[in-house]
């Protein structure tokens, strides 16, 4: 009965040696060297749309995606806040208002504000009579002093945030100052009620000039291209495209993200897009040389960690070879170890995989 069994065993041994063929894969010198390999007929390859093509370098051009975002370009926007502590008295512009330059946005009440003020009116009043009767009638010490006393005191209310306008109007209740608009553009934010009493530096509104706007793209740590300055790009916000322009790239990586921060200005004359809009951001890229490249779904992965394509060596006969990776480059993938002419299975490698370990072979050819 022992026999019998393992007459049975042999059988079945022999049976899987003889689907399984030992071949060779070429190195750099034109030596082989032994790896695992599989015969499937043209039949099973047409069965699971087994592709084969004959690797060619050449010159690629493609795309690299990165999610992104609007924002308000920090460069033309203003944070409104005071310099001083204060209380709100009145708003005059409200959330998503367009304002002009010099528009007034809030009032506030200031105790330090008033103390200035004082101060000033009393400097200005000295400053004239000292000014009228001319520095040879008080002397040249008393008449300087006078002046700079005068100057601090107006220029203590400019640090404070009014305008010149403002400092030279004694109409204007003690106390009481506007803020108003550094810039043309749109009010983003308004986190304030009337009233509340405010630290300095609070902010209180966020105005931006929304003609030109930036756009966060964040792309892989893993993809290694030149984006310099000007290259262009292609942004997507709901159905519609719009041009951009890289600006800036962050020479670090985000801790969180584990991405690459990409600036971009995009232009918004007809204001369809706002801060805050979620947007695909399509890099046109092209190769100044041509390279070895494959489909990113022809290279597998062994469980050693290296990376693997499989290529035919003779009709029907397939083997593993592995191989350095390079850049990502859209939906392909510069390889090396490689030598052009080599026919490599584009399509169906998960299969190969599969059918060299069913035969008990170590894909990785170990």
């Amino acid at each position: 009965m022992n026999a019998f069994i393992e007459l049975i065993l042999l059988s079945l041994l022999v049976l899987s040696l003889s689907l399984i063929t030992p071949v060779y894969a070429k190195q750099e010198h034109g030596q082989y060297e032994k790896s695992s390999s599989i015969t499937l007929s043209q039949e099973q390859q047409d069965l699971v749309n087994i592709e084969v093509e004959v690797l060619k370098a050449r010159n690629l051009e493609y795309n690299i995606y990165a999610p992104g975002e609007i924002q308000a370009n920090g460069y033309t926007s203003y944070l409104v806040s005071p310099r001083v502590d204060s209380v709100v008295m009145k708003r005059h512009k409200a959330l998503g208002d367009h304002v002009e330059k010099g528009e007034k946005l809030v009032t506030l009440f200031s105790e330090s504000v008033a103390e200035a003020q004082a101060s000033l009116k009393v400097s200005k009043a000295e400053w004239m009579r000292v000014k009228q009767l001319g520095r040879k009638a008080i002397g040249d010490n008393r008449f300087i002093k006078v002046k700079i006393g005068f100057e601090l005191a107006n220029a203590r209310l400019l640090a404070f945030g009014l305008s010149k306008q403002a400092v030279g109007d004694d109409s204007i209740p003690l106390g009481e100052y506007s803020l108003t608009a550094i810039t043309s553009g749109a009010i983003l934010t308004d986190e304030f009620q009337q009233g509340q009493r405010v630290e300095a530096g609070h902010a209180l509104m966020l105005l931006s000039d929304e003609s030109q706007l930036w756009v966060i793209a964040r792309i892989q740590a893993s993809i290694q291209s030149d984006l310099p300055i000007g290259t262009l790009a292609q942004v997507k916000v709901g159905n519609r495209f719009y041009p951009a322009k890289v600006s800036q790239e962050a020479h670090i990586i985000d801790e969180k993200t584990r991405t690459r921060v990409i600036r971009l200005l995009i232009d918004n004359p007809e204001d369809s897009l706002h801060p805050g809009e979620f947007a695909d951001v399509y890099f046109s890229m092209s190769t100044k040389a041509s390279v070895l490249v494959e489909p990113e779904n022809a290279i597998m992965r062994s469980a050693d960690g290296d990376w693997l394509v499989f290529i035919e060596t003779q009709d029907d006969q397939f083997t593993s070879i592995e191989v350095n990776l390079g850049r990502i480059m859209g939906e392909y993938r510069e390889i090396f170890g490689l030598e052009a002419g080599t026919k490599v299975v584009t399509v169906g490698a998960f299969f190969v995989a599969s059918e060299i370990a069913k035969g008990g072979f170590d894909p990785h050819g170990h």
